[in-house]
C-alpha cells in the first residue's frame, strides 16, 4: 500500500455518501465472486484518477480518452501525460493504463472478469455501442457496474445544464439500454439530495475550519438519509446498475 492509498483508507469514512456507496458496492462484488486463488481483473472505464477503485483487491486496468482542450479540459476529464504520471506513482492496483475510447474499443472479447464506469455513460453519445463493447469485454459470469444521475429527477436542462452531459436516464431507460447486452439486469436509486448532500460536496482541502465542519455534518447527515433509498425516485441523486452476463 502506497502512501497515498493509506491516506485514502484512512479518510475514507469522511467520504461522500457516493463514493462510500459505490466502495461497498465493488467490495461485495468482488467477494460474491467465485475465487481463483487470483485478483479478479477489473476495467475501470472513464477511471482517470478514480478512487472508486483505490485499494480493492482486483488488478485494475484504467481506460479513458485523452484530454483535448475544450469542456473536457475545463471539466478535467480524460487522461493527461501528468495523470498518468502521477496514477503509476500513488497506485499499487493497477496493472495496465489504456487511452482509448470505448465506443471504437479494440480490446479483446472476454477479456475482464468485469468492468466499472463511474458518471461516464451521461457523457457519452453512442451510449448504446459502449454497453456493447463493455458487454463484449466481459467474461461469461462477470458483472458491469455503473452509476450516473437519476434522470427520473434531476434533469439537464435549463441554465443549471451540465454542458458535458449527453443525457440523463430515467430508471427504465438505463434498464431496457443495458438489457440489451447483459441478461440480468438491475437499476436502482440512490444517494439522497438536498442541502446536506450539496454541505458534503465542499472540499475538505479548505483553510476554513467552519466550511470543514459543515462539510463533514453534511456527510453525516446525507449518510443517514440515504438509506433504504433504493426504491425513491424523488429527491435522490443518481441510479446505480449491476448488469450479469
Amino acid at each position: 500500500m502506497t502512501s497515498y492509498e493509506f491516506m485514502r483508507w484512512l479518510t475514507f469514512p469522511l467520504m461522500t455518501t457516493h463514493l462510500v456507496t459505490v466502495r461497498n458496492d465493488l467490495k461485495r462484488l468482488l467477494k460474491s465472486g467465485v475465487s481463483t486463488g487470483k485478483p479478479l481483473s477489473i476495467l475501470d472505464v472513464g477511471g482517470r484518477k478514480s478512487p472508486y477503485t483505490i485499494n480493492l483487491p482486483a488488478a485494475v486496468t484504467l481506460l479513458d480518452v485523452p484530454q483535448e482542450s475544450g469542456t473536457k479540459e475545463a471539466l478535467n476529464l480524460g487522461f493527461t501525460d501528468s495523470i498518468l504520471t502521477s496514477i503509476q506513482k500513488k497506485r499499487s492496483n493497477i496493472t495496465d493504463v489504456i487511452i482509448q475510447d470505448m465506443t471504437q474499443s479494440t480490446l479483446p472479447d472476454y477479456s475482464y472478469d468485469a468492468v466499472v464506469s463511474i458518471e461516464v455513460i451521461e457523457h457519452v453519445e453512442a451510449d448504446d455501442l459502449f454497453v456493447k463493447h463493455i458487454a463484449q469485454v466481459i467474461k461469461k459470469g462477470g458483472w458491469a457496474y455503473f452509476t450516473t444521475p437519476n434522470g427520473d429527477f434531476i434533469k439537464n436542462e435549463g441554465p443549471g445544464k451540465n454542458p458535458d452531459h449527453v443525457r440523463h436516464y430515467t430508471r427504465q431507460e438505463l434498464h431496457d439500454l443495458l438489457s440489451l447486452y447483459f441478461e440480468t439486469v438491475d437499476v436502482h436509486y440512490a444517494v439522497s439530495t438536498g442541502k446536506y448532500r450539496v454541505w458534503s460536496l465542499q472540499s475538505l482541502k479548505s483553510s476554513n475550519p467552519v466550511r470543514i465542519m459543515k462539510s463533514l455534518f453534511g456527510t453525516v447527515v446525507n449518510r443517514c438519509q440515504s438509506k433504504g433509498v433504493e426504491t425513491r425516485m424523488e429527491h435522490t441523486a443518481h441510479l446505480i446498475a449491476v448488469a450479469y452476463k
